[in-house]
């Protein structure tokens, strides 16, 4: 099938998409609509802030690969799977079956960015969690101090530069900053947290542990300056957890946990 085939008035029709393709865009705005749940059930968002989105990739089948993101403004409560909104990659929406007035993310040029030019990234979320945005707003990376934050990270959470939302700038700063660094979270400066992973689950586990980490080092703070870990010991405990820790033959790729 060809993208000119699933297009009609130049946007990609969900009626038309194979059977295959559609069953599995509804799988992913199940499992988005219950991973905007994790967020609040672990504190990191309020009110409608924050967003969960995954890649569907498609483009052998249409010429493009989807995201699924939720509503801009819809109320937590209010998400279900039948009102995750569809886009492409530039972070249209599709004709996906959602009320017209239904916009996706304020964050979904960020969201799409971050697809294009990360090819082996599936998901991303974007949390407002306090102590993850306090060192944000601080324009301060949290250091690694923790061996946790070693196995997870593999070093310091950085910090990306201050970005506008309303185009793709945020998601350029995002590919920036974590282009050169193996942490899978980047504190946006006087913004907020942003975490990628190999899919949304992923993605989401690292916006928990991301506030879990701000906050022991700022509680650390309180009691005095935190001890770094040396680099040597860093690198092998990052090794170990993301190449030995857990039940690897049952586990998809970049959910280590």
């Amino acid at each position: 099938m060809t993208e000119s085939t699933v297009r009609g008035s130049g946007t990609i029709q969900l009626d038309r998409l194979p059977q295959t393709l559609r069953a599995q865009i509804q799988q992913v705005r199940q499992e988005v609509a219950r991973l905007h749940g994790e967020l609040t059930r672990w504190n990191l968002v309020v009110w409608t802030a924050g967003n969960v989105s995954q890649r569907i990739r498609c483009a052998e089948e249409i010429g493009t690969d989807l995201l699924v993101i939720k509503p801009s403004g819809v109320p937590y409560e209010l998400l279900t799977p039948e009102n995750m909104v569809v886009c492409d990659l530039s972070g249209r929406k599709i004709a996906d079956g959602t009320d017209a007035s239904l916009s996706p993310s304020s964050d979904v040029f960020a969201h799409a960015y971050v697809y294009q030019q990360m090819p082996a990234v599936g998901g991303v979320v974007h949390t407002h969690s306090t102590y993850a945005t306090a060192w944000a707003a601080r324009r301060q990376p949290i250091p690694c101090v923790l061996t946790m934050m070693s196995d997870e990270f593999g070093g310091e959470i950085p910090v990306g530069p201050l970005a506008v939302i309303g185009d793709d700038s945020i998601g350029r700063g995002i590919v920036e900053t974590l282009r050169g660094s193996r942490s899978h979270a980047v504190l946006m400066a006087n913004h907020g947290p942003f975490t990628i992973g190999a899919d949304a689950t992923a993605a989401v586990k690292t916006a928990a542990m991301c506030e879990e980490v701000a906050q022991t080092v700022y509680v650390s703070a309180q009691m005095g300056d935190p001890v770094a870990i040396p680099q040597q010991t860093v690198d092998h405990l990052y090794a170990r957890y993301q190449n030995d820790y857990g039940q690897h033959e049952s586990r998809p790729a970049g959910s280590a946990g």
